[in-house]
C-alpha cells in the first residue's frame, strides 16, 4: 500500500487537509470540498438478480476504476462500507476481491474508522432517551408507550433479538413493552447519515425522526425527546468521508453502509460529492440488483443529492444466468449455453429497467474460470441483439488490466453523454400509486396487494402528512418478485405489502413486502468460523 496522502495527492487534494487514521486510512473534512464545483461525471454499477454469493458489483467497480486509471482517466471509486452482519454471515466481507479490493481490507471489513459504531451509538442513545422519557411519565414528549416505533440496533446478524420485551424487573427498570433490534445497516440513522448534505441537514433530518405516536395519534420525534444535539455529536466524525485505496493504489471514497433490500443501498451523498469534486470519472454502485438498489439510487439518492450518472454498467455472471435458466445452483459451474439463454430473460428485464430511467447501458460479464468461450460468445451475441454492448471483465484475477476494455467503453460513453435520468414516479403521487409504479415498471408485477395492517399504515402516513415522500421498498434480492423462489423473469405475480414503516428523517417511507426482515440471521455455517487472529496480531480468513 502507498501512504494515503500520496494516493489522494493524485486527485489534487492537499495532504495537510486529511485527518489521518494511521498511514493508509484517512477522513476528509467537509470543509475540504464544500462549495467546490463538480469536476467529474458519475458512473453507476448495478447487476442482474444475483446468486446467493452475489455477482461481484464491488469487485467490478474497483476493477473498473483501476482499468480507467490504466488508460489515463483520473478516476475514483465511491463505495459503501461493509456491515459486520454479512462479514461474519454469508459473504465474509464487502471490500471487493482478488486483484480488485479496497485496502486495508480487514480494517475496512471490521470497525472501519468507527462509523458503524457511531451510527449504532446515536441510534441507541435515542432509544434510551425514549425509554427514559416513558419512565418519567412522558414529560418531554407525550409519547404513548403502546405506540413506540423506535427499536434498537446492532451491527450483527442476530435473529434472537428481532422481537424482545424490555422494562422487566420492577418499577425502577422502566415501562415493560415489546420492541426488538434491527441491524445497523437498516437503521434510519444510517440512512440519515448517507442522505445528509452537510451538518445542518444532518441535524434537521435527525430531528425529523419519528419515534412513536401520542395518545391522539400524532407523531413524536427525536427533537421532542431532546436527542438531536447528542446524536449529531456522536456522528461528528462519521459524517466525514473515508479515504482508502484500491489494490493498485487508485483512490477510493468508502462511506456509509445501508442495505438495498431493507434501506436505500448506496454510499453517502457527501462521499459522492467529494469524489465528483476531484475526479473526472467517479464509479459508484447500488446494492443488489437494479430493480432494488439502482431504483432507489435514482428515485431517492440522486434526487436528494442533485446528481445523475452519465451511464450505467450492469454486471452479470454466466453462473447466475444459468441459475435463472433452471440449472441447480450446485451445477452452474458446468457449461450449459442453453440454460444460460433460458435465463437471459432476467438480464433483458434489467436492461429494460435501465432504459426506463433514460440511461445508456454497458454489460460487464464478470468472468469466472468455469465460463466457456462458447457461453461468452453466445451471451455477447444475445446482448447485441437487444442493442447493448457486452464486454468480458476479469477484475478478480487480473485487476485493472482485466478491465481496460470495459474501461474504454465506459470512458467513451461518459464522454458522449451528459449526466441525466428520468425519474420513475412523481413524489407527489399517493403512496399506493408510487408503490404500484415501482412494482409494475421495475419488478414486472401484475398488481399490488395489501394486508389490513399495510392499509392502516398507508392511511395513517398520508393523514399525518408523509404521503409525498418517496418509497423505499423492502424486498427480497433473490427474485424480481417478492418471492425468492421465482427466478428468471416471473410474470403475472402479485406483490404483497404487509406493512409500511416511516423514515421521516431519512425522507422516505418503507413498504415491506414478502418475508423480508430488518434483522438477518446467521446461516448454518457462518463465515465467522473462518476468522482468526495470529499470535502476531494479524487477522486471517480461510476461504
Amino acid at each position: 500500500m502507498k501512504p494515503i496522502t500520496e494516493v489522494f495527492s493524485t486527485l489534487g487534494i492537499d495532504p495537510a487537509s486529511l485527518e489521518l487514521y494511521g498511514r493508509y486510512k484517512a477522513k476528509l473534512p467537509l470543509a475540504a470540498f464544500s462549495g467546490l464545483p463538480r469536476r467529474g461525471k458519475l458512473v453507476l454499477v448495478s447487476a442482474i438478480t444475483p446468486t446467493p454469493a452475489g455477482e461481484g458489483k464491488t469487485t467490478t467497480s474497483i476493477g473498473l476504476v483501476q482499468g480507467l486509471t490504466k488508460i489515463g482517466v483520473r478516476s475514483a471509486a465511491a463505495l459503501r462500507e461493509p456491515s459486520l452482519g454479512p462479514v461474519f454471515g454469508m459473504k465474509g466481507g464487502g471490500a471487493g476481491g482478488g486483484a480488485s479490493e479496497v485496502l486495508p481490507v480487514m480494517d475496512i471489513n471490521m470497525h472501519f474508522n468507527g462509523d458503524f459504531h457511531a451510527v449504532s451509538s446515536a441510534h441507541n442513545l435515542l432509544a434510551a432517551m425514549v425509554d427514559n422519557d416513558l419512565h418519567h411519565g412522558g414529560k418531554a414528549s407525550r409519547l404513548d408507550p403502546r405506540h413506540v416505533t423506535w427499536k434498537r440496533v446492532m451491527d450483527m446478524n442476530d435473529r434472537a433479538l428481532r422481537a424482545i420485551i424490555v422494562g422487566l424487573g420492577g418499577r425502577s427498570e422502566g415501562i415493560p413493552r415489546e420492541t426488538g433490534f434491527d441491524i445497523t445497516a437498516a437503521s434510519e440513522v444510517m440512512a440519515v447519515l448517507c442522505l445528509a448534505d452537510g451538518i445542518p441537514d444532518l441535524k434537521a433530518r435527525l430531528g425529523r425522526i419519528v419515534v412513536g405516536y401520542d395518545r391522539e395519534g400524532k407523531p413524536v420525534t427525536s427533537r421532542d425527546v431532546g436527542a438531536v444535539g447528542a446524536m449529531a455529536a456522536l456522528l461528528a466524525q462519521a459524517i466525514k468521508p473515508n479515504l482508502v485505496q484500491t489494490t493498485e493504489g487508485a483512490p477510493a471514497f468508502v462511506h456509509g453502509g445501508p442495505f438495498a433490500n431493507i434501506a436505500h443501498g448506496t454510499n453517502s451523498i457527501t462521499a459522492t460529492k467529494a469524489a465528483l469534486a476531484f475526479a473526472d470519472v467517479v464509479v459508484t454502485e447500488a446494492g443488489f440488483a437494479f430493480e432494488l438498489g439502482a431504483e432507489k439510487f435514482f428515485d431517492i439518492n440522486c434526487r436528494y443529492g442533485g446528481f445523475a450518472p452519465a451511464c450505467t454498467v450492469l454486471v452479470a455472471t454466466i453462473r447466475a444466468l444459468k441459475m435463472h435458466g433452471g440449472r441447480p445452483l450446485a451445477e452452474v459451474s458446468q457449461p450449459d449455453p442453453a440454460a444460460m439463454l433460458r435465463g437471459f430473460s432476467n438480464m433483458e428485464k434489467h436492461v429494460e429497467n435501465i432504459r426506463r430511467f433514460g440511461q445508456p447501458c454497458i454489460i460487464a460479464i464478470n468472468h469466472f474460470p468455469t465460463d466457456s468461450d462458447e457461453e461468452v460468445r453466445v451471451l455477447q451475441q444475445q446482448c447485441r441483439a437487444i442493442g447493448v454492448e457486452a464486454v468480458e471483465a476479469r477484475p478478480f484475477s487480473e485487476g485493472g488490466a482485466g478491465c481496460t476494455a470495459l474501461a474504454a467503453l465506459v470512458r467513451d460513453m461518459v464522454a458522449a453523454n451528459e449526466p441525466s435520468f428520468t425519474p420513475l414516479y412523481d413524489w407527489n403521487d399517493p403512496i399506493e400509486k408510487k408503490i404500484a409504479t415501482v412494482a409494475r415498471e421495475m419488478y414486472g408485477a401484475q398488481a399490488v396487494d395489501y394486508t389490513a395492517r399495510a392499509r392502516r399504515d398507508r392511511d395513517q402516513l398520508e393523514k399525518a402528512g408523509f404521503g409525498k415522500l418517496p418509497v423505499c421498498i423492502a424486498k427480497t434480492q433473490q427474485s424480481l418478485s417478492d418471492n425468492p423462489a421465482l427466478l428468471g423473469r416471473p410474470k403475472d405475480f402479485l406483490v404483497t405489502v404487509r406493512e409500511i414503516q416511516l423514515a421521516a428523517g431519512a425522507g422516505f417511507v418503507i413498504p415491506i413486502t414478502g418475508e423480508i426482515m430488518r434483522m438477518p440471521g446467521l446461516p448454518r455455517e457462518p463465515m465467522a468460523t473462518r476468522f482468526d487472529l495470529t499470535d502476531q496480531g494479524e487477522i486471517t480468513f480461510s476461504r
